[in-house]
């Protein structure tokens, strides 16, 4: 069995200590994306989260990456900070329709994050799963969900994520659950234990770690050495894409994180 394709990246591409540790001196700003994409795989876009962008920036950004490279984009913080996130539907097809589908084959998965505060209802959350939209303007679309309160950590949970083939976030984070239960076509992950004081934002061994699971993901596996909820409920064996995102903490090293990990699982 072929593996899935592992990208490794970081949030966003502005930021200014990145002027130090990342881009190479005189660089201009207005090709700091172009340059990202020339060292990483992905890039998740955290804008998207506050508010809509033009359909010509979308085109920009595809315009200014290669070949395999995508862009995750953050879902609005209008869908997802509600009390009742069935009563989403009209949120959902601003975002979508805000001109997404420029990025083409650029586009990669939708991550719906949502506050500490919000907590499991079952019914509420798969009237939400049901709402998010298989494709825009001929472009498929995937999903993934990041959930920060425990209340998520049960099998329901993880028995509805399968069910609408949508992929719960792997969160390495001091404080939010941990889930690694794989419930979609894909993974994705987001590292947020690194340090400014490490040059690869994760200590060697860690990423080694790392290297190892990520690649056991792509085989269609799922780690033994990370938390699952569902306990034996094992995702069906296939090939699956691996997203790798270095974000928060370390964030002034994340780029150096990304670039390591993605060195480790070429090997």
């Amino acid at each position: 069995m072929a593996s899935g394709v592992i990208r490794t990246g970081i949030g966003g591409w502005v930021f200014e200590p990145w002027r130090e540790t990342f881009y190479p001196d005189k660089l201009p700003k207005s090709r700091e994306l172009e340059y990202a994409a020339s060292q990483l795989t992905a890039i998740e876009v955290n804008a998207t989260y506050y508010g809509s962008q033009k359909p010509a920036t979308f085109a920009k950004w595809a315009a200014s990456v290669p070949d395999g490279f995508v862009f995750s984009l953050k879902g609005s913080r209008y869908v997802t900070n509600r009390k009742e996130l069935a009563q989403a539907a009209d949120s959902i097809a601003k975002f979508v329709g805000q001109g997404i589908a420029e990025l083409g084959d650029r586009l990669g998965p939708i991550l719906w994050q949502f506050a500490p505060t919000k907590q499991f209802d079952p019914d509420d959350f798969d009237a939400f799963l049901e709402l998010l939209p298989s494709a825009a303007d001929g472009v498929d679309l995937q999903h993934a969900v990041e959930v920060r309160h425990d209340s998520f950590a049960v099998p329901e949970f993880i028995a509805l994520m399968r069910k609408r083939n949508i992929a719960v976030v792997y969160a390495h984070h001091a404080s939010y659950p941990e889930i690694a239960d794989v419930t979609g076509d894909f993974v994705y992950a987001r590292l947020q234990r690194g340090s400014a004081h490490v040059a690869t934002c994760y200590p060697e061994d860690d990423l080694a770690r790392w290297a190892r699971r990520t690649q056991l993901w792509a085989d269609g596996g799922q780690p033994e050495d990370l938390p699952l909820v569902a306990g034996d409920n094992e995702p069906e064996p296939r090939a699956r894409d691996v997203y790798a995102y270095f974000i928060s903490e370390g964030k002034s090293r994340a780029p150096h994180g990304a670039m390591r990990l993605a060195e480790l699982t070429q090997k």
